[in-house]
């Protein structure tokens, strides 16, 4: 054999170690029987570099310089994502960068529920450890109309009730409180769509005041049927010049949670008293589902004027007062 094939053999050896370590370090991990997993937080701001040489003292892989490596080979250099990841040596360097460069981090769910009101939601994000009382409330009096344009007819002076779109939601382990109320008022964007949005416009209607409205459904019936018609008789006392004489926005003033207005409450000066002041009230009451907001805009149109909930749920409706008080006496005694 002659030095040149001698020389070529060598090479060819060489290539396939190379091949064979690169193999070895990238596809097959560090312990194939491994259970046990670790939560890794990848800081924002950290490089490769220092990500790598986390994971091997975690004894997560086994070359922090093959991780390198292949992070540059495989074109995701600068591509890792922040945040928090369940990381295992069972898992080779290729399956962890994978995970790495998609950001399959962490998840949680949050559920925010019809008719809760910003106050129940900042009490169910502060328990969440998502922000604090200070934190949520700065957010939610933030102008976000630049961002989602059916902000647009709301007041400056007004926060987010009635916008923040009750849903479960999944978030990430480590999302900002912010990032979470913008995926919110997102989801709101979609599910009131450019044809209910249109509708409101040819009804000569705000956003903001559909969403008053609708907050008010939320709080006082259930079923869909009954919410079109009550959204019918309250377009009914507006247009006769009729108080709205809700009692909901009366809870929303005191925090009680009565079915019926007391008499006392109703004298309270605030322009979200509805026994005191005609027309709308100053704002949503509080963040209504995608049904309330429906039967506002398709609300069923009758001679009704008054309503009430009997102990059972259902919803008797009244053409005038004598009817109405009749059925009070009939059905809430």
């Amino acid at each position: 054999m002659n030095k040149i094939s001698k020389t070529f053999l060598a090479t060819i050896a060489i290539i396939f170690f190379i091949v064979i370590l690169f193999w070895y370090e990238i596809y097959i991990p560090k312990d194939f029987f491994a259970e046990k997993t670790i939560n890794y937080k990848a800081e924002m701001g950290l490089g490769d570099d220092e990500i790598a040489v986390e994971l091997q003292k975690n004894n997560i892989i086994k070359s922090n310089l093959f991780f390198r490596f292949y992070v540059i080979f495989s074109g995701n250099h600068g591509k890792i994502q922040a945040g928090n990841y369940v990381l295992s040596s069972n898992m080779s360097t290729a399956e962890i960068v994978k995970k790495l460069v998609l950001g399959d981090v962490i998840k949680d769910e949050i559920t925010i529920i019809e008719g809760w009101k910003l106050s129940d939601i900042q009490e169910y994000f502060v328990e969440k450890n998502i922000c604090s009382h200070e934190e949520f409330y700065g957010i939610t009096i933030r102008d976000f109309s630049n961002e989602f344009l059916f902000l647009e007819d709301k007041p400056k002076s007004a926060d987010l009730e009635g916008y923040v779109f009750p849903d479960t939601y999944e978030i990430l382990t480590g999302e900002s409180c912010e990032q979470i109320i913008k995926k919110t008022l997102a989801n709101f964007g979609k599910k009131l769509d450019q044809k209910l949005q249109d509708e409101i416009i040819r009804q000569k209607r705000s956003i903001f005041d559909v969403i008053i409205l609708a907050s008010i459904l939320e709080k006082e019936v259930k079923t869909i049927e009954d919410k079109k018609i009550v959204a019918g008789i309250l377009n009914n006392r507006l247009e006769s010049g009729m108080p709205l004489q809700v009692d909901s926005t009366i809870n929303y003033i005191t925090g009680k949670n009565h079915p019926g207005a007391l008499i006392e409450d109703t004298k309270i000066d605030s322009l979200y008293n509805t026994y005191k002041y005609a027309g709308l009230p100053l704002g949503p009451i509080s963040n209504p589902g995608l049904d309330s907001i429906k039967a506002v805009i398709y609300p069923t149109e009758s001679n009704y004027f008054y309503y009430l909930s009997t102990k059972n749920g259902k919803t008797i409706f009244s053409k005038t007062l004598d009817e109405h008080n009749l059925a009070r006496l009939k059905y809430l005694k």
